[in-house]
């Protein structure tokens, strides 16, 4: 077991996890990333212009009457960061630390996202300061139509396309359909958000469609780097959606889980974690809290330790910011999937570029849970719907073609692989908007 490292963290519901407590700006992260990338194409400060910023920001107040009878009132944001390419999307996640940084972040990320895999969409993000936790099934649901109703008039099928986050399900997505649809004369407009359940117009293969898109590009990272995925060794950060199904999936190629995590801890097995025991066990108990009692693994004392331990593969899945310079020292992983968004500070890469940590990065790797959500906007916009297997297969073309044009783009310029596919995806977004010229 890894020697614990002596560091202050603080609790976080978020996929169940301490985050660092020196505080990063995401936003910040986030530009620095472009930066590196525009700066290798030399893209021009006209297109810098037009591409780097949000283009709308969105803070609203949401009364809620409560159960009791009083009134509580929440918090909300919705960011657009560009439409240059088409409709905003990007989820909407409930958390108590939600804040603005962090959300014109994960809607910067989102542009980029979709380029990168080649969808014609936008980006965007939104959120609520709230524990979701502390509320009745009856709060949530007023919570949730208040959001949407507030915003109302920038969501739309052509405008602004909102879908599951942290904390957020189809159930949710569920209540922001029939929320839209009852202000457009209560018709049946599913279109407007992914994610929903399949009785209201969901994609088969969403609820797995992140995780699969990570596999996808690790089987071909492993081929690349001409590792044997069947003899390799992975720990999780994070055992939400992403972090489960990653476990299953990758379990099925072959790999030994030997370490997952959620808020309630970090547990880990040499001989491998059983991924079907792990999500039964959370199933019924909500979190992995008390696992080590009913397995045969160990919980280690710090949960940010599952980070340091010598797997082939590491998957943070978690929050962002989880790999700082601090830390990134001591990461031993031969390769990082990333299925968070932003788990990687500027100095933590630079600090694993020198270690020659193969990195998959945020806006390839996680990218198929958006590149599903796209094909759900299809399906509704068809009123047409295809099989799992039929899904899978665009998934896997999706993922397969935008992994081996970032890997030839880093070739090319002999950069990391997630300046390579900010190259990739901003001269994509640059040359939209240069098209699309200035509405004057």
């Amino acid at each position: 077991m890894v020697k614990a490292v002596k560091r202050t963290v603080r609790p976080n519901v978020l996929e169940g996890h301490p985050q660092l407590s020196e505080h990063q700006s995401a936003f910040d992260n986030a530009l620095k990333q472009f930066d590196r990338a525009a700066h290798i194409i030399k893209l021009k400060p006209d297109q810098v212009a037009m591409i780097k910023e949000p283009r709308k920001i969105t803070e609203v107040k949401l009364p809620i009457r409560m159960d009791d009878g009083s009134i509580r009132v929440f918090t909300g944001y919705r960011v657009q960061h560009n439409v240059a390419r088409g409709p905003a999307k990007g989820g909407v996640r409930f958390h108590p630390d939600v804040n603005l940084d962090e959300v014109k972040a994960l809607s910067f990320w989102m542009t980029f996202k979709c380029a990168t895999i080649g969808i014609p969409m936008g980006g965007a993000k939104g959120g609520v300061i709230v524990d979701p936790r502390q509320l009745s099934a009856g709060e949530l649901e007023r919570l949730s139509r208040r959001y949407f109703a507030e915003m109302i008039d920038m969501f739309g099928p052509d405008r602004d396309v909102p879908a599951p986050d942290v904390n957020t399900n189809p159930q949710i997505m569920a209540w922001f359909m029939d929320t839209y649809s009852m202000h457009f004369g209560g018709n049946y407009l599913p279109a407007v958000v992914t994610g929903k359940p399949l009785e209201l117009g969901g994609s088969e293969g969403r609820s797995s469609a992140t995780a699969q898109g990570m596999v996808f590009c690790v089987i071909k990272a492993a081929e690349h780097l001409r590792m044997k995925l069947n003899k390799s060794t992975v720990a999780i950060q994070g055992f939400g959606n992403a972090g489960s199904f990653a476990a299953l999936l990758l379990s099925q190629q072959g790999c030994t889980i030997q370490a997952i995590s959620d808020i309630d801890g970090a547990f880990v097995s040499k001989k491998g974690i059983n991924p079907k025991e792990a999500i039964a066990y959370v199933e019924k108990h909500k979190s992995l809290k008390g696992f080590h009692r009913h397995a045969a693994v160990e919980k280690l004392a710090d949960p940010m330790d599952l980070l340091e331990l010598p797997v082939d593969i590491l998957i943070p899945a978690a929050l962002e910011n989880q790999i700082t310079g601090d830390n990134a020292p001591r990461i031993r992983a031969r390769m990082i999937a990333e299925c968070a968004n932003g788990p990687c500070t500027p100095e933590a890469d630079d600090i694993l570029e020198k270690k020659k940590t193969f990195i998959i990065p945020d806006i390839l790797c996680n990218a198929g849970g958006v590149g599903v959500s796209y094909l759900e906007w299809v399906q509704n916009r068809m009123g047409y719907y295809w099989t799992n297997e039929h899904v899978q297969q665009d998934l896997k073309l999706m993922m397969e073609r935008a992994f081996a044009s970032v890997l030839e783009t880093s070739l090319q310029f002999k950069v990391p692989m997630r300046t390579a596919a900010f190259i990739v995806a901003i001269q994509r977004v640059a040359r939209a908007a240069e098209l699309r010229g200035l509405y004057a």
